[in-house]
């Protein structure tokens, strides 16, 4: 295996960071007195394949965790729209484990960018190109405000999910118009096997905070709630089936209790993935204390948990990826951490970048990180879409 070969390149030092080799991943045989986990999915009509999906994402934390990057296979740093590009492969030779997009750009209509307009086909593309490796898909929605017209930070009316939960209005009307789009979306994303792309999907994210329209100076704790489920029901009710449902709350400080992680919560038949963004900079002390109430959350509820975002914009820490991501992430039972995206910039005139490319001061650290046991890249993964042992979705 490729692995094999590169762990045999990597530096001396990266070999104590290693507590084994990964094997067959968290699907492999177990102990036969040893009880079976059993999950409660949100779609009770969910593909095999989104079953499946669902049981490994909670057997995969008791062998590590998946890394992942926004809009990894559609842009990076010096490239865009390129067949098999990936900042992470061009640093590491491998994919990531989760793939993550928007699909706002599909749902709402939007036409202000050509860009925008560009990106769909290859965004569709590189999905599907990420399913056939064997990957995660993830997909995050910043939708415009159907009521102002704006984008997802205007938050100017604390009106917008009244009207779209008002039968009849004209928000609603077009709301249902891009639930729609998302389901039809859904249902025509297949892999070269003909089956249905299973895909987490993480709406009305950061939800605790001010900055979107769905957010908490816009929604009440009920309206917010009743969006969710808005989403959800109308999802099913379209013959959506191949999607898991992720909550992602902005974890940005010190989560004070496990009750942060739990804000606005439109109830356990409603969620089946606990996330967190979380930019807590270069903070291992604020990292890990979020890390074991999320982990203690994800226990009591019986639903894996992760780190849906994170990152640094234009960090310059060369050990970066042991010190602040590797280190407090052992052992926690996180599923995944994904990172935000590296912005399209060939000139590099900015700043905006939150993961690793050719080039950055941090590559060796990444690469350690890669070496690791307890870390899932593409080639790592289990058959993420075939039953985990011992483990029961119902």
């Amino acid at each position: 295996m490729r692995r094999y070969y590169f762990m045999l390149l990597v530096a001396l030092a990266a070999v104590p960071l290693c507590s084994g080799c990964k094997g067959d991943g968290p699907a492999g045989p177990v102990s036969p007195d040893e009880e079976p986990a059993v999950l409660s999915i949100v779609d009770k009509d969910a593909t095999p394949e989104t079953k499946a999906l669902y049981s490994n994402l909670w057997a995969i934390r008791e062998k590590g965790w998946i890394f992942g990057h926004q809009n990894d296979l559609l842009n990076g740093r010096k490239w865009q729209f390129t067949e098999g590009g990936s900042d992470t492969k061009a640093v590491c030779g491998d994919y990531p484990g989760i793939y993550a997009v928007d699909v706002a750009s599909f749902m709402d209509g939007r036409t202000v960018a050509l860009q925008t307009l560009e990106e769909n086909p290859h965004k569709l593309r590189t999905i599907r190109e990420a399913y056939d490796r064997g990957m995660v898909v993830m997909a995050c929605m910043h939708l415009n405000n159907p009521l102002t017209g704006g984008d997802s930070w205007d938050n100017s009316s604390n009106q917008v999910a009244a009207e779209i939960l008002k039968e009849g209005s004209a928000t609603n009307v077009k709301f249902n118009g891009w639930l729609d789009n998302l389901a039809s979306l859904a249902k025509s994303l297949k892999g070269s096997d003909g089956v249905q792309i299973p895909v987490i999907l993480r709406p009305f994210h950061e939800h605790g905070h001010e900055w979107s329209w769905w957010g908490s100076t816009c929604t009440t704790p009920a309206e917010y709630v009743a969006l969710w489920k808005f989403l959800v029901d109308g999802m099913k009710a379209r013959g959506v089936h191949n999607f898991l449902y992720a909550i992602s709350p902005a974890i940005n400080v010190k989560a004070s209790g496990e009750s942060d992680f739990l804000i606005r919560w439109p109830g356990d038949d409603y969620v089946d993935f606990l996330g967190m963004d979380c930019y807590i900079g270069i903070n291992n002390t604020v990292f890990l204390n979020n890390l074991k109430l999320l982990k203690n959350v994800s226990d009591a509820k019986v639903k894996p948990c992760g780190v849906t975002e994170i990152g640094v914009e234009g960090f310059q820490n060369p050990d970066y990826w042991t010190q602040n991501i590797a280190a407090p992430m052992a052992g926690r039972k996180m599923s995944m951490l994904v990172t935000w995206s590296n912005k399209y910039d060939p000139t590099e005139s900015g700043k905006v970048y939150y993961s690793v490319y050719p080039g950055h001061p941090s590559e060796e650290s990444f690469r350690t990180l890669y070496a690791r046991s307890d870390t899932f890249f593409s080639e790592d993964l289990p058959d993420m879409y075939k039953m985990a042992h011992n483990v029961i979705v119902k």
